[in-house]
């Protein structure tokens, strides 16, 4: 099975409706949440291929992609500090990394301490998905759970949203299952796998749409928050 494009998931896309709106939620975030002025370093701690890199350079910002695998602008070491300097960020970033790191303290302690004084740290996880090891994987938050895991490394979250409610992520763990069945038969396989994925990505498109978003508060499959540094 091919990979997910996160900059833009199509229909046969197996995660498709969390990366969707993922990338949305950071949109909105760049347009909304963030203060808007010109220039700034944003520096994206765990980037991997950086599919939001052209979002943040779109509004002026330098982006510093940062991560375990070569290829990243600046290359991370766990438990050691991240060869930039304190206060080199404006904005620390970090998407769908926090679930892969057991030394927390050392990543958020990290995160902040490259925050400039009143910059910013926006960074999302997961509420409830499948067990995806990169290269290791150790937790899942609650809503009030994450808020306090942040606040305890000194970051408090002045904003949160959930992604993806109960209704669609039930859907959408199904279709991860079937993927993997699938994938385990040669060929055939991803072909008998095409007609699955379209008709859940579908269903969760409306299951999305009858979801209140007050349910997304605290069932969520993704949440992204904005913190300040305490």
């Amino acid at each position: 099975m091919n990979p997910s494009n996160r900059e833009n998931p199509g229909w046969f896309d197996h995660a498709r409706m969390p990366l969707i709106q993922l990338r949305g939620a950071v949109q909105t975030a760049i347009d909304d949440w963030i203060p808007k002025q010109t220039g700034g370093t944003v520096v994206d701690i765990g980037c991997g291929d950086s599919p939001y890199r052209a979002m943040f350079e779109a509004k002026g910002k330098k982006y510093i992609g940062c991560d375990i695998d070569p290829g990243a602008d600046v290359l991370i070491t766990p438990n050691e500090p991240i060869p930039l300097p304190d206060g080199s960020a404006d904005l620390v970033v970090s998407f769908q990394v926090l679930e892969h790191v057991w030394e927390l303290e050392w990543y958020l302690g990290e995160c902040r301490r490259l925050l400039k004084p009143g910059g910013k740290l926006l960074i999302s996880t997961h509420g409830v998905w499948l067990y995806h090891p990169h290269p290791d994987d150790f937790r899942r938050w609650t809503h009030t759970g994450l808020v306090r895991q942040l606040g305890e490394c000194g970051l408090k979250v002045s904003k949160m949203v959930g992604l993806v409610g109960p209704l669609a992520w039930t859907t959408q763990i199904r279709l991860l299952g079937y993927r993997q069945v699938m994938a385990a038969i040669p060929g055939l396989g991803q072909i008998l796998f095409l007609p699955i994925v379209l008709f859940m990505n579908l269903r969760m498109t409306l299951e999305e749409k009858v979801t209140p978003k007050q349910i997304k508060h605290d069932h969520a499959s993704i949440y992204l928050c904005l913190c300040d540094r305490e």
